[in-house]
């Protein structure tokens, strides 16, 4: 919990204000080759790729940067980023972000499972609640770069866990998502993947 708390506040203490501005025009025009994965607006159709509409803009560009440095792998990314000026960062995020998520929907017993667990975590095995960062309806904070989860596809979000878990993910600041990942159980991962994609 202090990891937490001291990365929030090194994050929050040397944010950089002034980021270059994007601009929504230019990025939607030079969004049509992440179409194919995305959909144009952002939506993705598939659950093997994330949703990015509605995403927060200083989120999609530093998972654009770190997929293009390397940091964050993923070799589909990785080619499609080679290429892109941070200018064309900040415009691509700044399109996807103006766009709206597309819901999802839980069933009435999972969420029940589910709420206690996400808002305030698990003392006895000392697991922060997911609100921490995320807030309680999924929305992330933008100014920490803590993303919006809500709205994302449930498989999506199973799989970044596990990789958090596992180490193959390790773009988190301080290491925060390693730590509380790895104490999560397959069943904790499934019934939270489930319950964050429908809050709204």
């Amino acid at each position: 919990m202090n990891k937490l708390l001291i990365a929030m506040i090194t994050v929050l203490g040397f944010l950089n204000t002034a980021q270059a501005q994007g601009d929504v025009e230019a990025g939607k025009n030079k969004s049509a080759v992440c179409a194919a994965c995305h959909n144009a607006d952002g939506n993705s159709a598939s659950d093997l790729y994330p949703k990015i509409a509605g995403q927060h803009k200083s989120y999609i560009v530093k998972q654009l940067q770190e997929f293009k440095s390397g940091e964050r792998e993923d070799a589909i990314m990785a080619g499609m980023v080679a290429n892109l000026s941070e200018q064309d960062m900040e415009d691509l995020a700044a399109y996807f972000a103006s766009q709206t998520t597309t819901p999802e929907t839980v069933s009435a017993e999972v969420a029940e499972k589910a709420k206690k667990f996400y808002m305030g975590g698990d003392m006895k095995r000392a697991i922060p609640g997911c609100t921490a960062c995320h807030g309680p309806r999924g929305n992330g904070l933008e100014l920490a770069n803590f993303p919006k989860i809500s709205g994302q596809h449930p498989a999506y979000i199973k799989l970044q866990l596990e990789k958090f878990r596992n180490g193959t993910r390790h773009n988190d600041p301080s290491g925060m998502m390693g730590d509380v990942s790895g104490k999560l159980s397959d069943s904790d991962i499934e019934l939270l993947s489930k319950y964050i994609s429908a809050l709204h």
